[in-house]
Order: C-alpha cells, then sequence, then structure tokens
C-alpha cells in the first residue's frame, strides 16, 4: 500500500514560509547594518557575524527545511526542531550580539526620536516596565521553564499540531524566552548580566535539570502522551509511537543537554583558572570587546 503524502518527505522538500523570509530579511538587515570596524576587532566580528548567520541557517533548517515536515509524522523531528531553536539557535544569536548592527540599519533621523520616544516616551512607560521585569534572571529564567514544559503538555502539544497559527506562537515563544534566559549567562553587550559567574553555572544547570524533568517524562510513560502521533498508522523507519517517544525523550536528554554543558564546563574552568595579573571581575564566556 502507498505511503500517504505525508510520510514522502524528501530532500527537495523546503518550504517558502514565513520563517524563511524573516531569515532573509534579518540578514540583508544585518549586512546593511555593518559599520567600519577597527583592525583589532576585525577577527572578533568576523566570528560574531559568522555566529548570527549560522544562528539564521539552524532557523531555516529547523522551519523551512524536510525537518518541518518529517515533524508532522515523527515526535522525535518535532523534538529536533525543538531543540535547535532553544538550544542552537539561540545561544548563537546571544553570541553574535546583533543588536547594534541590526538598530544601526534604520536612518540616523530615524533613530534618534525612535530611542527617545522608547528611553523616555510616556506612552513607552509600560513597555519599559515590563522589559525591566521580564530582564531579570528570575523572570528570565521561570519563562523558559514555562514556555518549554507549558508547551508540552499534551493539550498544548497536540493543540499546535492542528493549528498552524498557534503552532508558530510556541516557536516564537521557544526561541524569544531562550534568547532571553541565555542573554542572562552569556555576555551579549549592551544587553546586561545580572549574575556573578558562580551563579551563571547554577542558573544553567538549574535550565538543564528542567529539560531532563521533560525527558524523564517522556521516557518513562506508559503509554503515547500525543494523541496526534499516536493515530498516525505509519511512520518512517517503522518506530511504533511509544518507541517515537522514546527517541525523542533522548534528543531532549542528550543532545538537548550540549549548550548547558558548554555553558557550565567553560565557566567552572574560568572561575577555578587563576585570573591574568591586573584582570578582576568576572570570567567571559567570548570576548566582550
Amino acid at each position: 500500500m502507498p505511503l500517504p503524502a505525508a510520510a514522502r518527505v524528501g530532500l527537495w522538500d523546503w518550504s517558502l514560509n514565513l520563517p524563511l523570509v524573516l531569515c532573509v530579511v534579518a540578514a540583508l538587515l544585518h549586512r546593511l547594518g555593518a559599520t567600519a570596524v577597527p583592525p583589532h576587532r576585525r577577527a572578533a566580528q568576523r566570528l560574531r557575524n559568522g555566529c548570527f548567520y549560522a544562528a539564521l541557517v539552524v532557523l531555516v533548517v529547523a522551519l523551512s527545511s524536510p525537518l518541518d515536515g518529517l515533524a508532522e509524522q515523527l515526535f522525535w523531528a518535532h523534538m529536533v526542531q525543538h531543540v535547535l531553536l532553544l538550544l542552537v539557535a539561540a545561544p548563537l544569536i546571544v553570541i553574535a550580539r546583533p543588536w547594534n548592527q541590526l538598530w544601526r540599519c534604520l536612518p540616523l533621523q530615524a533613530r534618534r526620536p525612535l530611542a527617545r520616544g522608547l528611553s523616555q516616551g510616556r506612552a513607552t512607560a509600560p513597555l519599559r516596565s515590563a522589559s525591566r521585569f521580564l530582564g531579570t534572571p528570575a523572570s528570565s529564567f521561570a519563562l523558559f521553564s514555562v514556555v518549554l514544559l507549558g508547551w508540552h503538555l499534551p493539550v498544548m502539544f497536540d493543540a499546535t499540531l492542528r493549528s498552524g497559527l498557534l503552532h508558530e506562537l510556541e516557536h516564537t515563544m521557544f526561541f524569544l524566552t531562550a534568547i532571553m534566559f541565555f542573554k542572562q549567562v552569556i555576555p551579549s553587550p549592551p544587553l546586561r548580566i545580572g549574575l556573578a559567574a558562580p551563579q551563571r553555572v547554577i542558573y544553567a544547570i538549574g535550565a538543564m535539570i528542567v529539560s531532563w524533568a521533560l525527558a524523564v517524562v517522556l521516557a518513562l510513560a506508559q503509554h503515547p502522551l500525543y494523541a496526534h502521533y499516536a493515530h498516525e498508522r505509519t511512520r518512517p523507519g517503522g518506530l511504533s509511537a511509544l518507541g517515537d517517544q522514546h527517541v525523542a525523550a533522548g534528543i531532549m536528554w542528550v543532545p538537548g543537554s550540549i549548550t548547558f554543558l558548554i555553558v557550565v564546563f567553560v565557566y567552572v574552568h574560568r572561575w577555578l583558572t587563576p585570573s591574568e595579573p591586573g584582570r578582576t571581575g568576572p570570567p567571559r564566556l567570548v570576548s566582550e570587546r
């Protein structure tokens, strides 16, 4: 019996969708905002630019490649999407620190009144208050955890697979809250870090434990948790619904821990390494120049 159309996902099944368009626009704006960089900073700037474009490529692979079609049938492919959004693209964006470069793509005559309005305008006062509250380490951690776990509740997860708009909202919230989380542990000027080096280690370990909690629930469940995948008649690779769920748990547990472990190991290493003469302050994950 021939497989249904959804099963025949090939390497050529790329989508010309909104995420792809937004990534192309972001790349163009980033390039447009490029300015002259002093010679001693060019290597670091090239590295950051590379991280930014790599993050865009990861987003395109997650949301516009055949992986997106495969995620309709395989839960583990869907989990790969989530790991790419949360734990690859988001930290790469934070490392790239593209904020000033994207800001510079606007004409100077537009930037000045816009900056004045955002920083001093009465109409934007609630926005500034919300930004200060949501930008704290505690709020960022809570949002990251609630969004990660909340969207994986069966009722919410199955709803996203029935509604394209809700699915896009889920992916957007994953990406944005992950950026908010990682900017607390990775230097990304002009965004500020409110945590000392030892606190960043604890912060990253805490988030890793949250992701492990999700993985453990998926791995120990005695039946498929998501009706959409449980009711699939055929799956690429011949996996059962429960086997598919167990593979997804492994993806969240192992690949999903790599970014957190890198942050932890880097900070622990630099924390324990004697400081250079005359150097003060917490260790840096990447160059802050």
